[in-house]
C-alpha cells in the first residue's frame, strides 16, 4: 500500500498531509497484512520515498520520470491518497490511472469538479440539493468602486480554495469590495452566496458499504450568529507555539457527534445521498450543510478527502456508529476489488468480513 503524501504548491499543504498521514500510518499499520510505502511530492515537485514519516527526512529526492520508474518497480496494490493542494487531489491522483494501480478514494475527475465551488453547487441542485443562492464574479471584472452589491448579508469566497481561505461575511456595502479583493488573492474566480442566518452547520459523511452508499452520523460544529456565524480558517487549523500544524475543530468545544434522532438528521442524510450519487463519488463522501432557523439544511460544498487517521472526519463519524478505522479501511479495499476486479485482500480476509454496524 503506496500512501501519497505531501504538497506540490506549498508547505502548509503539505504540512496537512503529513498531519492525516502520520495518523493514518499508525492507525492503519498491520505487518502481517500488507507493506507499508510513503511517497511523499515536496513543493519543488521532487519526490521521496521511506517505509514511514520518520525516514522520509533521509531520503533521496527524485525527479518525476525516477520516481515513476521506483513506484512500477514495487509491485503497488492500492494507493491512498493524502494529498490536500489542487495539483494533489486531482494530476497526482490522476498517476494511479496512468499507472492502472487502484485508488482508495474519489478520481482525479471527480476531485476536479468539486474542487470548484460554483460546479459542485450547479450539479447538486439539478439533483434536486437546496442550494444558497449564488453568482460568480471574476477577479478581472468590474473596478473596484463599480461592482454591483449583491443582496445583503452574503458570504463572498474563493471559488476553488479550501479550509475556508479568503472566506467573509459580508453585512454592509462598503465591506464588499474589500471582500472581494481578499477572495481573489487565492482564485480568479470569486463565489458570492446569499448568507443562510444561523441555525446550525453540519457536515454529513457517506462510506460505500459492500457497494452501497450508507449515512453516519452527523458531526456539529461550533457557531454562533453573534460570535461566530461562519467558520474561519482559525476555527479548522492552527499551529501550536513550536509551529506545528494540528486540527483545532477536533476538541469537543468544537465539534461533536448529533444523535441520529435529532430532527436535522434525516433530512441531511437524504439530501447527502442525493448529492453522493449527483456526483459520482466512490468509496465515500463529505458535504457540508447549513441549517437555517427553520430546520432546513442548505448544502454549502463538498469534501471528498477520507484519509482513513482516527481524526479524519469521516473515519470519526464511523467511529460513532461502530465502525473502527480498520474496518472501515477494509470495506474501502473491498470496493477497490469491486470496482476494478482486482485483489488486493488475501482469502482470509474476504472470509472474516467485518459487519456494516448500524449508521444510520
Amino acid at each position: 500500500m503506496l500512501h501519497l503524501v505531501g504538497s506540490a504548491v506549498d508547505e502548509f499543504h503539505a504540512d496537512l498531509s503529513r498531519v492525516y498521514a502520520a495518523d493514518a500510518l499508525r492507525t492503519l499499520d498491520d505487518p502481517a497484512r500488507f507493506r507499508t510505502i510513503v511517497a511523499s511530492v515536496d513543493p519543488d515537485r521532487t519526490w521521496r520515498f521511506a517505509e514511514d514519516m520518520a525516514g522520509l527526512d533521509g531520503a533521496t529526492p527524485l525527479p518525476l520520470s525516477d520516481a515513476v520508474a521506483h513506484i512500477e518497480s514495487l509491485g503497488v496494490d492500492v494507493i491512498l491518497p493524502q494529498m490536500f493542494c489542487l495539483p494533489g487531489m486531482t494530476t497526482y491522483r490522476a498517476l494511479a490511472d496512468l499507472l492502472g494501480i487502484p485508488l482508495l478514494g474519489n478520481g482525479a475527475d471527480l476531485m476536479a469538479l468539486t474542487a470548484d465551488k460554483a460546479r459542485t453547487r450547479a450539479v447538486v441542485a439539478d439533483a434536486g440539493v437546496p442550494v444558497p443562492t449564488g453568482r460568480v464574479l471574476t477577479a478581472t471584472g468590474e473596478p473596484e468602486g463599480t461592482r454591483p452589491t449583491p443582496p445583503l448579508p452574503a458570504v463572498v469566497k474563493p471559488a476553488d480554495s479550501d479550509n475556508s481561505v479568503g472566506v467573509t461575511l459580508v453585512r454592509t456595502p462598503e465591506e464588499f469590495d474589500a471582500a472581494v479583493t481578499e477572495a481573489s488573492q487565492f482564485s480568479s474566480r470569486v463565489l458570492v452566496e446569499d448568507y443562510v442566518e444561523l441555525g446550525r452547520e453540519v457536515r454529513c459523511g457517506v462510506v460505500v458499504l459492500d457497494g452501497e452508499p450508507v449515512c453516519l452520523p452527523l458531526e456539529e460544529y461550533a457557531v454562533d450568529a453573534a460570535t461566530a456565524p461562519i467558520r474561519t480558517r482559525e476555527d479548522k487549523l492552527r499551529r501550536s507555539d513550536d509551529g506545528e500544524l494540528y486540527l483545532a475543530a477536533k476538541t469537543v468545544d468544537r465539534a461533536w457527534i448529533v444523535p441520529t434522532d435529532d430532527p436535522v438528521t434525516a433530512r441531511v442524510h437524504d439530501l447527502a445521498l442525493r448529492a453522493h450519487a449527483a456526483l459520482g463519488c466512490r468509496f465515500y463522501s463529505l458535504f457540508d450543510f447549513r441549517i437555517d432557523p427553520e430546520g432546513n439544511p442548505w448544502f454549502l460544498e463538498a469534501g471528498l478527502y477520507c484519509s482513513y487517521a482516527r481524526g479524519s472526519v469521516v473515519t470519526t463519524m464511523a467511529a460513532a456508529a461502530g465502525i473502527d478505522a480498520r474496518t472501515l479501511f477494509d470495506h474501502g479495499l473491498r470496493e477497490v476489488e469491486r470496482l476494478t476486479g482486482s485483489r488486493v485482500l488475501r482469502p482470509d480476509d474476504h472470509a472474516d468480513r467485518p459487519e456494516k454496524g448500524t449508521p444510520s
